[in-house]
């Protein structure tokens, strides 16, 4: 727990030490990477306006060696805030003033993430559909017609659904699926997520599972 806020320190260290977690806290940035490196832990909750260093570079500086989830906690509530730690590797955003039992069940849904393993079967499930990302074949739903997607869908897809429930910022999405180049090419993002909304939804212009984050990115909600 990374924060220059003793309170919310010593709220959140009483907190989740009480539902079995084992806590280190820092109040810096420079502290926080050190105690990291030091006991490598299995979850960052995070402030950006830290004392010392940004936040954002924290997120980079673990990035460079970890997939460890984190979760930036932070009283910016602007959206350029929001994408630049996404892109800097943040896996969730949440607002101060914050709730103890959001910030538990974001915390929840990070580690159920994380502790899925990494070699399981890749059939991922899209309403009625059963996404095989290994074999990239969809089956349909008994009685449908054969779907099939191209390269740069199966691409933009396969990120999506390798992250679920995650917010994926529109920068990251266009650098992976485009290249760094077209990082400003939003319209790419829309026209495929439409194509791709027409083919896996069940109502392509109210979807439940390829959500849009207006003015952040894009979300595959199972």
């Amino acid at each position: 727990m990374v924060d220059d806020e003793p309170q919310i320190l010593r709220a959140m260290r009483i907190n989740l030490r009480a539902r079995g977690y084992d806590v280190d806290v820092a109040a810096d940035g420079g502290t926080a990477l050190k105690s990291a490196a030091a006991r490598p832990p299995d979850l960052v909750v995070l402030d950006l306006g830290l004392p010392d260093i940004e936040g954002t570079e924290v997120i980079r500086g673990l990035r460079g060696w970890t997939t460890v989830p984190i979760i930036v906690l932070s009283g910016r509530a602007d959206s350029a805030d929001k994408v630049a730690a996404l892109d800097a590797g943040a896996d969730d955003y949440v607002t101060k003033p914050f709730g103890v039992d959001e910030l538990l069940a974001r915390i929840r849904a990070v580690t159920r993430r994380m502790g899925a393993t990494s070699d399981a079967t890749p059939v991922v499930k899209v309403g009625g559909f059963n996404v095989d990302l290994s074999a990239r074949t969809v089956e349909p739903p008994e009685g449908t017609a054969e779907v099939r997607l191209t390269p740069t869908e199966w691409h933009l897809l396969e990120i999506l659904l390798r992250n679920p429930g995650k917010l994926v910022s529109q920068r990251q999405l266009l650098q992976d699926v485009w290249g760094p180049q077209y990082q400003t090419e939003t319209n790419y993002l829309r026209q495929y997520m439409a194509q791709l909304r027409r083919k896996l939804e069940a109502d392509p212009g109210h979807p439940r599972h390829l959500l849009t984050e207006p003015g952040m990115g894009y979300r595959f909600q199972p």
